[in-house]
């Protein structure tokens, strides 16, 4: 394979002499340090399955982006490319992308499609770019609605050697990763990338297509109340895929959605396409993945990005706790974690919360395992493995001392009947009472955290039953408020993260003999390209291309490319232009891809 060789298709999971896998770093320091839970979504770029028409397809989008964004584009094009490890002649490995990478304290892995955005932002906040290991299909050559490696390196991987925008990117992650997402999220995403992976397979049915849009456009229509992760998924879209940034009647590209899309990279600046100056109000504009965006916003300066999202973050329950962050846990019915003003982390599936006018949050319950932590670490014997019944929060004074129940010492709570192994009743300010016989009390720095009864019931002042004898243990935290609620569980080796990977899998192409010689004319015209062109070669190439592959455009703008030059081969440059004119009539899905194709030969191109 002249010139597209690589260690890229090097599997990422090594079996080493005892036959364990061991996991491929690429030597790179952040791929290195990435956790388990992050790692279920890699696979390997097997680099050996692109085809020559793929690279073909690669350094015609390239050719065509620098043409146009070397003066659109928010940074410097090529000297970009080279500090992402990207060069315009064929895709990039995953090896050569994070070599460049390193330098900027960076790294990158390849994955399969589409990924739930939570894991997403984690990756980001981890500072690791996720590339899509696919490539776009011919017929999508200028857009496509699913993430591709022309997406993912060629759009992401150039900018983020800007200092301030990196910055920006890792905190969206570090923020996307305490998020609260719901059950509502989580099937929009899988309708995405459905409709997504259906877009991408040759020979899809319209019929399939059709239904696969439906679907997408019923979960988009039934989302409900937009989530925290819903809302920081608009901000990221219309920034770091979409985003636009400097005077608002000149601005630069710098989304990798407009940089990746060779149509909508031009169409976006045309005045029918609205500019709005970037602010917090960017949260209330959703989007759609399968249209051209009808409105775009512009940013003065990377560092405004910070500031928008520092605003929004500001509004987020792991920032705010209280009753609205235990509202929106209970409403997403995933597992998420309180956390305590003593630092103790409580993670599980949150189910009811109780409040007052006048005395605020008082009781949040949880349903199944739970988990008790500190530091995003398990408290020892605390895990989802012993404390299996869900657990109980109350939070307020006693009523006979007016104090949190936490302020109170060892000493004080023994005065007050409050031991272990014996009786005793809590009555709290707020109305609710407990009743029953503790079996253990635990503090941290003389503060009582968790009180743990064999049998208990609680009661609130109307006489509401909280839980009963029959209920069983009761595991109940104790604090005077919630100052954070996050989605997830504290420590990550715990739960299930609900981010299951997606039994959807991207389709591979079965290519038929006639698309592997077409395959084949792209190696030999990449051959003639990168040695010394062979007329006579090119000439049989063109016959072949005329006899046997009907609809071809993109290798014979090649041919026209490498004849042009060549006095010897006027005739055959001719040839192949008048083709392709032709072409632009028989085939006008083709016409302006061919335009833009001849325009660069016309216009003699150097890419320095």
């Amino acid at each position: 394979m002249a010139g597209i060789t690589s260690s890229a298709n090097e599997s990422l999971n090594h079996t080493n002499e005892e036959g364990m896998k061991s996991f491929n770093d690429f030597n790179n320091a952040q791929v290195r340090q990435l956790p388990e839970h992050l790692k279920k979504y890699i696979v390997d770029q097997e680099y050996d399955h692109y085809t020559f028409a793929d690279h073909a397809l690669w350094r015609y989008v390239m050719r065509q982006n620098y043409s146009y964004l070397r003066e659109a584009a928010y940074y410097p094009y090529i000297p970009g490319l080279k500090k992402a490890g990207l060069t315009i002649e064929k895709i990039p490995s995953l090896q050569e992308i994070n070599d460049a990478l390193t330098s900027i304290g960076w790294g990158a892995v390849t994955v399969d499609g589409f990924i739930p955005p939570a894991a997403f932002m984690e990756y980001q906040a981890w500072r690791v770019l996720v590339i899509a290991a696919d490539i776009r299909t011919l017929e999508h050559i200028e857009y496509t609605p699913a993430p591709d490696i022309i997406h993912e390196s060629a759009g992401h991987a150039p900018i983020i050697s800007d200092v301030h925008y990196n910055r920006f990117l890792s905190h969206l992650g570090a923020v996307g990763t305490k998020a609260m997402f719901s059950k509502q999220d989580h099937e929009l995403y899988e309708a995405i990338r459905r409709l997504s992976i259906i877009k991408e397979t040759p020979g899809a049915s319209q019929k399939e297509i059709q239904q696969a849009e439906e679907h997408l456009r019923y979960r988009q229509a039934n989302m409900g109340e937009p989530s925290e992760m819903a809302l920081l998924s608009r901000l990221q879209w219309w920034t770091v895929e979409y985003g636009l940034i400097g005077p608002i009647e000149s601005p630069k590209i710098y989304g990798a959605g407009l940089l990746s899309s060779i149509g909508e990279s031009v169409s976006c600046m045309r005045p029918e396409v609205k500019k709005i100056p970037y602010t917090i109000d960017a949260v209330h504009y959703a989007y759609d993945i399968t249209k051209p965006q009808p409105q775009l916003f512009v940013t003065p300066t990377f560092e405004n990005l910070l500031n928008v999202l520092q605003e929004f973050e500001s509004t987020m329950a792991f920032k705010k706790g209280g009753i609205d962050g235990v509202k929106k846990a209970v409403a997403s019915e995933q597992i998420c974690t309180v956390v305590l003003p003593t630092g103790l982390q409580i993670s599980g599936t949150f189910n009811a919360f109780r409040s007052d006018p006048k005395f605020g949050l008082s009781w949040i319950t949880s349903l199944g395992p739970i988990a008790l932590c500190r530091n995003d670490k398990v408290i020892e014997n605390s895990g989802p493995e012993n404390l299996t019944n869900g657990c109980a929060v109350i939070i307020g004074k006693l009523a006979n001392t007016r104090k949190e129940i936490d302020e109170l010492s060892p000493a004080a709570l023994r005065e007050l009947g409050i031991k272990a192994n014996e009786f005793c009743d809590l009555q709290f300010e707020n109305g609710i009472k407990v009743s029953g016989k503790i079996s253990a009390l635990n503090f941290y720095n003389d503060k009582l955290e968790h009180l743990q009864f064999d049998e208990a019931v609680v009661l609130t002042r109307e006489g509401r039953m909280l839980h009963e004898t029959e209920d069983g243990v009761l595991n109940l935290l104790v604090g005077s408020g919630v100052p954070s609620v996050f989605c997830g569980s504290a420590d990550k080796q715990l739960f299930d993260d609900g981010l299951h990977l997606s039994g959807q899998k991207t389709r591979r192409i079965e290519y038929a003999e006639q698309d592997k010689a077409y395959h084949l004319i792209f190696k030999c015209i990449r051959e003639n390209r990168e040695g010394r062109p062979d007329p006579n070669k090119l000439d049989q190439l063109l016959n072949s291309l005329e006899e046997n592959h009907p609809d071809d455009w993109l290798a014979t703008l090649e041919i026209a490319e490498l004849t042009e030059p060549l006095a010897s081969a006027s005739s055959m440059y001719n040839r192949a232009r008048k083709s392709l004119e032709a072409k632009k009539i028989s085939h006008p899905q083709f016409s302006k891809l061919i335009s833009d194709g001849l325009s660069m030969i016309d216009r003699k191109m150097k890419f320095e």
